[in-house]
């Protein structure tokens, strides 16, 4: 049998830094009032004897836990599959990491699991919630009011409740459509189609909204429904195709769509861009310069979305502690933050 050395208690910290057990408990719990130059002996004896807080005893005394949930509003096929999210999930842990909070990923299958979510979320669990991929119906918004936690959302909300009070973060979804319209306009195309992503999601409704600004001349016909994904993607790509057999551009509103656009466009043989030039949406570099051609398309800020969404969140929890956001947010508590798009120009278009 092997013995197991006992754990540094607060007391044996407090010993060997020469202070009372409150002056360790005050430092470990980054209250404030402490002399630095005791607070510094205090944080070597820590180091020294290996000790570790008691999370739970911690809790009490500053009513934080130090964790954050992450839910996202899609089943786990989704989630794991599309590398969006993957995107934005490393922004938020980068972000929580730096800051010695703890990611709790929370995902919902179906609307059986959203009760679940909010009980979790009303159990006190965490300290605050960033919630993103929302649908227009979705109950998860009053699920998380009636949590009580503070909240960030990823993408402007759907609903429009009266309250002025909801901080979310999202991209210029409207405007890099417009910016890729235009572009495929100025490339001299005339026939330009537009596959949408969920239309009960606000950036599929702003990409299409912002398509229509430039052509609202357009067919309805030369509007297909998709689903930000490739097999949406082909999906549309092939209906479009039966109709306008003579279509010259297309905007896909987001990279997966585009590269299933762009697989039913060469079974069809027709040459991209010779033929019909492609734009997409999100500059995803595993997706935008792996297909063939390269694709042209609008670029956000998917991480930094990821990080500014959990920076907002901990700058509300503690003022004192959490960084100024970098990206011309002021220092009051914004309802809203907007991103700027960029298009960025391969070989697609």
């Amino acid at each position: 049998m092997t013995d197991t050395a006992p754990r540094p208690t607060l007391e044996a910290v407090a010993e060997r830094a020469g202070v009372s057990r409150a002056t360790v408990s005050r430092v470990v719990n980054g209250a404030h009032g402490v002399r630095d130059a005791l607070a510094d002996r205090v944080r070597r004896a820590v180091e020294e004897l290996g000790y570790v807080p008691n999370q739970a005893a911690r809790s009490l005394v500053t009513r934080r836990h130090d964790a954050v949930a992450v839910v996202a509003a899609e089943p786990e096929t989704r989630v794991f599959a599309d590398p969006y999210f993957a995107q934005q999930l490393r922004g938020i842990s980068k972000e929580l990491t730096a800051h010695d909070n703890q990611l709790v990923l929370l995902l919902t299958e179906g609307r059986e699991d959203h009760a679940r979510v909010g009980r979790y979320l009303a159990g006190g669990h965490v300290d605050g919630a960033l919630v993103f991929s929302l649908h227009l119906d979705d109950p998860l918004p009053g699920l998380v009011r009636g949590a009580g936690v503070p909240t960030v959302f990823g993408g402007r909300p759907g609903w429009d409740d009266g309250r002025d009070d909801v901080v979310y973060v999202d991209s210029d979804n409207r405007g890099g459509a417009r910016a890729a319209v235009r572009h495929l306009t100025g490339l001299g195309r005339t026939r330009i189609a537009h596959i949408t992503g969920p239309l009960d999601q606000t950036s599929a409704a702003d990409r299409l909204a912002g398509f229509r600004d430039v052509r609202a001349d357009a067919d309805a016909g030369l509007v297909a429904r998709g689903d930000f994904t490739s097999g949406g993607g082909e999906r549309a790509m092939r209906e479009l195709l039966d109709r306008y057999p003579d279509l010259d551009a297309v905007f896909a509103a987001n990279d997966l769509t585009a590269a299933g656009a762009l697989r039913v466009l060469r079974e069809r043989g027709r040459r991209v861009p010779d033929d019909v030039a492609v734009v997409g949406f999100d500059d995803m570099l595993p997706v935008a310069e792996e297909t063939d051609p390269p694709l042209t398309t609008v670029r956000q800020d998917i991480e930094g979305m990821g990080r500014l969404m959990a920076r907002l969140l901990l700058r509300g929890l503690d003022r004192d502690t959490a960084p100024e956001p970098t990206t011309g947010v002021s220092a009051g508590a914004p309802s809203g933050v907007i991103l700027p798009t960029t298009l960025v120009r391969r070989a697609s278009a």
